[in-house]
């Protein structure tokens, strides 16, 4: 049996109190590549304990944003180092292309170097207020935070909530999804290794509705930061009314990809695939929908559905492989439920559809690069989150009718407007109800820019400075330049 992956808590590798593991499964070929301890609530309780102590008695509440920077500097360093091998391994865990896993990897080393400047900048404002006053805000740490992270990113989506937790000077309680554990392991071998406090990083392994439920539930996690599916961070969002803590939620979408018949024709087709077939659909901003001007939507399908037929899908690892198996069996029958819900509603397959048996991909998770045509917009393919390899089109006949039927879903994560006319994407992009959009492109993101969504896409931004303050409170602080008696009561 593989030697089992242990949790980290108050600064040492510990196995699950219950004694329970978990097989890791790379979804390429069903192998067991790991075998990890499977934590519950007992864990998470002691790593809340330690964080908690942490913040309130240990040393990391008064080092200062230098000598934090300085962490998150050496914690970059050593993960450069180990790109390579960190692509591999969520390649293996998650089965993303290689490609895709280096750019991750890449990121998130820009993400911790973003993180370490910024904890040094100023933080607060000073106010001139009548006399004898000065009045000034500065930002503090929220405390112990609570941090759950889905399996489409392992590593990018650890380190969007760590890298700016701890710059601002919090301890974290960190639990990633249960089926990709293992490059955030590696990552908190880091941690350990370039000398963070005991108990400021604990990593907690585990299911959701046991280790995630208790972080999110107890009352000494002063924040919780979730990114996930919308159903589940209700749930979050329940149980942390138990204390009033903090939430940021970061959950799904059905984002619309609008095309005009002015847009460069090419460039929108290969963008169209991009927005969708990136990470084999499982990404919360992909551009599930696609909005098409009538005139050019029979070509535009027509082009491609020859183009998907022609994406090169294996194993993440393999020479050449341009979309990758779905993260589990579990999902990849939840996404073929969908495609047969669609036929089912009387949508048009116009290709794909199917699990993907052939050239040794059966003991794989894959299913076809798939497209729906002749949709409504009351199709539950159309207005539910699939979370795979599969685009829905949809037909338009003006700017108004692509605005309306763009915000019609309860999401509102993404979005993007792709035209030859600047004040037309202008006035587009200005309408549509949602967080992150683009014009004449998909899918780019920064570490300097905000992420989040409108409507039942999430609660607040991660990344930026935006992302930053979410793991701040502010404080009023008023001093009184002259200290002497006010007289408001008579002697």
């Amino acid at each position: 049996m593989s030697e089992v992956l242990k949790m980290f808590i108050d600064g040492e590798w510990v196995e699950a109190g219950s004694g329970e593991t978990r097989e890791i499964i790379n979804p390429a070929n069903g192998d067991v590549i790991a075998v990890v301890t499977e934590g519950g609530e007992q864990d998470a309780r002691k790593a809340i304990r330690a964080a908690r102590k942490a913040f309130d008695e240990g040393e990391w509440p008064e080092m200062s944003a230098y000598d934090r920077a300085n962490l998150l500097l050496k914690v970059a360093d050593k993960l450069e180092e180990r790109a390579d091998e960190f692509a591999r391994t969520d390649t293996l865990d998650n089965g993303k292309p290689l490609r895709e896993a280096a750019f991750d990897a890449a990121d998130a080393v820009a993400c911790f170097r973003y993180y370490a400047g910024l904890a040094t900048k100023p933080h607060g404002q000073t106010y001139d207020v009548a006399d004898p006053m000065q009045a000034m805000v500065v930002r503090e740490p929220v405390g112990v935070c609570g941090q759950i992270t889905p399996w489409n990113y392992p590593l990018l989506m650890a380190v969007w909530k760590l890298a700016p937790a701890l710059a601002a000077g919090n301890t974290v309680v960190f639990k990633p999804s249960e089926i990709t554990p293992l490059s955030p392991i590696k990552l908190f071998e880091i941690f350990e290794e370039v000398g963070f406090p005991k108990g400021v990083c604990n990593l907690v392994l585990g299911p959701g509705p046991t280790a995630g439920n208790e972080i999110a539930g107890s009352h000494l996690v002063d924040k919780v930061a979730f990114t996930g599916g919308t159903e589940t961070g209700r749930k979050i969002m329940q149980a942390a009314t138990g204390n009033l803590k903090k939430i940021s939620l970061e959950l799904g979408g059905k984002s619309p990809n609008i095309v005009f018949a002015d847009a460069d024709f090419e460039t929108a087709v290969d963008y169209a695939l991009f927005a969708i077939y990136a990470g084999q659909g499982q990404v919360c901003s992909a551009g599930s929908r696609l909005l098409l001007e009538e005139s050019i939507h029979d070509r535009f399908v027509e082009r491609m559905v020859e183009r998907a037929q022609k994406i090169k899908v294996g194993p993440g690892l393999e020479e050449g492989t341009e979309m990758g198996p779905l993260v589990s069996k579990e999902h990849m029958e939840k996404v073929l439920g969908y495609i047969q819900l669609g036929q089912e509603e009387g949508a048009t397959l116009a290709c794909g559809g199917k699990r993907m048996m052939h050239d040794g991909l059966n003991q794989g998770f894959f299913v076809e690069p798939t497209i729906f045509v002749d949709t409504r917009p009351d199709m539950r393919i159309v207005q539910e989150e699939i979370f795979g390899p599969v685009l829905v089109v949809q037909k338009f006949k003006d700017e108004q009718e692509a605005i309306r039927l763009a915000n019609d879903t309860v999401y509102g994560l993404a979005g993007a407007v792709f035209t030859g006319d600047g004040a037309k994407a202008q006035r587009v992009i200005r309408k549509l109800r949602a967080g992150i959009t683009w014009i004449n492109t998909y899918h780019p993101t920064y570490n300097e820019a905000p992420w989040g969504g409108y409507k039942q896409s999430g609660i607040g931004r991660e990344l930026g400075t935006y992302g930053f303050e979410e793991y701040t409170e502010v404080k009023q602080i008023n001093v009184n330049l002259e200290v002497e008696p006010i007289g408001w009561f008579s002697e």
